[in-house]
């Protein structure tokens, strides 16, 4: 009896392993690709159509939210039917897409309209827009707490802080030039910028809303991803092909891998103990192992990959 409880156990532990999925968003292809974490295979590849970027899935696994520029929306897929559920307006050239932790909200970059536009998960409709002063913005990313989001304006040198509950920015912080991935510690008090043209991350408080320096890193700086202890901070670097290791706590870069052509975005599975990075321009996923820091695999995937995201 006691064998056969635990190999059932062991089967089940072994089930939940294989379901992890990870998404690529194909932009090139008009397509996302699925990735088997556990064998590192591709799955499937779902057409559909247009531009998809920005990338989010609900906490439960069950949906994935898509931005595609070519329709100006937001696709919704089941994650079980791998069907769309639905696809939401959201302006013109929309981007980065962002999920709260409680996963209420998405928060959408919508670089035309020069706004962050915040879409209620359950309604599946676009509640309420606010116009942000920086120009461009890219990503929306919310604090850990969902109080703020902060958006980066791509075509600026500044972040600016949206107040979630108030529905308007209540802050402007200047940082490096090009601001692109924004990363928080998991504890919320510390923001991280990744500056293209900076090629830095620059470091903000989140109470004060002021910037406290900046920490070297690769060749045009772009997608961040932070360790679930908050203890390393993983910078894609798009000129040189690159994802840097920063030591939070000294602020000072100490591993430095190669991944492949033109890294853009970034993320970490649940445990944290890998790293998918879209290579955008070598057509693949470079999976990295951060306890070993070494690159573990790269995985084929569709044309020019903008993001990835590990369920």
């Amino acid at each position: 009896m006691q064998k056969a409880v635990l190999a059932a156990l062991f089967a089940l532990m072994a089930g939940s392993a294989s379901a992890a999925k990870v998404y690529v968003t194909e932009e090139g292809a008009g397509s996302i690709g699925v990735i088997d974490a556990a064998s590192g295979a591709t799955e499937a590849s779902i057409k559909v159509g247009g531009r998809p970027r920005g990338l989010a899935i609900a906490p439960d696994g069950k949906r994935v939210f898509v931005s595609d520029m070519a329709s100006n929306g937001l696709l919704v897929l089941d994650t079980a039917t791998r069907e769309p559920v639905a696809r939401i307006a959201l302006g013109e050239s929309p981007e980065g897409v962002y999920i709260s932790r409680d996963g209420k909200w998405i928060a959408a970059a919508v670089e035309k309209a020069q706004s962050v536009a915040f879409v209620d998960t359950e309604k599946l409709a676009v509640v309420f827009k606010v116009k942000v002063p920086g120009e461009n913005p890219e990503h929306s990313v919310f604090s850990p707490d969902g109080k703020y989001v902060f958006a980066g304006a791509e075509d600026g040198e500044q972040v600016d802080v949206i107040d979630v509950a108030r529905k308007k920015v209540v802050a402007s912080v200047m940082v490096g030039k090009r601001p692109r991935g924004i990363a928080f510690s998991p504890d919320g008090k510390l923001a991280y910028v990744a500056c293209e043209l900076s090629d830095a991350v620059w470091i903000v408080d989140v109470a004060t809303f002021k910037p406290l320096g900046s920490i070297k890193a690769g060749v045009r700086a772009n997608g961040l991803a932070i360790s679930p202890d908050g203890a390393t901070l993983y910078v894609s670097n798009g000129g040189d092909g690159t994802v840097s290791f920063i030591d939070t706590a000294k602020r000072e870069l100490t591993t430095t891998l190669p991944v492949g052509k033109r890294p853009w975005n970034m993320s970490l599975d649940r445990s944290g103990g890998k790293l998918y990075v879209a290579a955008g321009r070598s057509n693949q996923v470079t999976v990295i192992d951060t306890v070993a820091r070494t690159v573990a695999a790269t995985i084929p995937v569709g044309d020019t990959p903008w993001g990835a995201f590990a369920d």
